[in-house]
């Protein structure tokens, strides 16, 4: 049995919760979050603290969920690692490189288990993917993230939480990485048209905007990111043209390939849910000490960072940002 705790009770951590609490194997023994109503909403019969530092000293659990702002990532995960408690930290890594850099660090020194959410990076049909394309050159990558999502007022500053580019554009710029390999240089641009933000909720964030990615190989990769309002259909997918495939990965919610490779028909379905997979993966490493069971690690999640922040400063400048 793993003693867990979460930090921070907002929409993401309420998901982690359930999927915990469906487990036989992990006890949530308490949450903490500034706002202590909150906090006593999501923990059921768990404690709850509006301290981190009292949370890990109190309860001494095994591993920690660390759910809040990105801003607030650093000194809970890092503080974490060096007690030899094991991480989830939610995507991104960080906010700046600089808390990215600590983190890893801190990760790199400890015998603890890290993993970054990057949910996707855990899509079963994803290593199908990888599989197929074996032996080739990618030369286009092309992913959608369009869709809508929940306002918190961190999301819609800038400065605080990266907008749309950061928290919802790095999970694609996660999976190109991994497909087509390292970024060289970005280039951006964004609509000028409202989409998801209401007038009354208006922040300095686009709502809309397309990354252009230039891989070190070659390959080159178009991420259109949209937040739209409630009730609109979803749109998340990549598609891969290389030598010899032209394949289709449908993400949310499906997880299917479907496409040709060698004249060869693909087909995969995921058998498990990305976001549980990603959890599942995690407590496999907490468990038997193995750190590369994880889909995505902090040292991984810090590349990825690294590309995000390149297009924040594309899209602020018109130019091209090269890495």
């Amino acid at each position: 049995m793993i003693r867990a705790g979460i930090l921070g009770a907002g929409w993401i951590a309420a998901d982690h919760a359930a999927a915990l609490n469906r487990r036989d194997d992990v006890e949530l023994v308490a949450v903490c979050d500034l706002d202590r109503s909150r906090a006593e909403r999501l923990a059921g019969g768990a404690a709850v603290y509006e301290r981190w530092q009292e949370l890990l000293g109190r309860e001494r659990p095994d591993a920690i969920w660390v759910c809040l702002p990105p801003l607030a990532h650093r000194e809970p995960t890092v503080a974490a690692l060096e007690r030899g408690v094991h991480v989830y930290l939610e995507k991104p890594v960080a906010r700046a490189l600089p808390d990215a850099e600590l983190i890893v660090a801190a990760w790199e020194a400890s015998e603890a288990v890290c993993a970054v959410g990057y949910q996707w990076h855990a899509t079963d049909a994803l290593a199908d993917l990888r599989e197929a394309l074996a032996g080739q050159e990618v030369a286009l990558v092309v992913g959608r993230s369009i869709g809508p999502t929940g306002t918190r007022p961190w999301f819609l500053d800038r400065a605080q939480g990266g907008g749309n580019v950061l928290e919802r554009g790095s999970h694609q710029i996660d999976l190109a990485r991994t497909i087509a390999g390292e970024v060289v240089a970005v280039q951006a641009a964004a609509s000028g048209v409202l989409l998801g933000q209401a007038e009354g909720e208006r922040g300095d964030i686009e709502d809309g905007a397309t990354l252009v990615l230039h891989h070190a190989r070659g390959a080159l990769a178009t991420i259109v990111v949209g937040w739209t309002r409630a009730g609109q259909p979803g749109l998340y997918s990549v598609d891969v043209v290389a030598t010899e495939a032209t394949l289709h990965l449908a993400l949310d919610p499906d997880f299917t390939l479907r496409g040709v490779s060698y004249g060869r028909e693909v087909e995969a379905r995921s058998s498990m849910h990305p976001f549980e997979r990603s959890i599942d993966r995690f407590l496999e490493a907490a468990r038997s000490g193995d750190r590369t069971r994880v889909v995505c690690t902090p040292a991984d999640a810090a590349g990825t960072l690294a590309v995000a922040l390149a297009c924040e400063r594309a899209l602020a400048s018109g130019e091209t940002v090269r890495l």
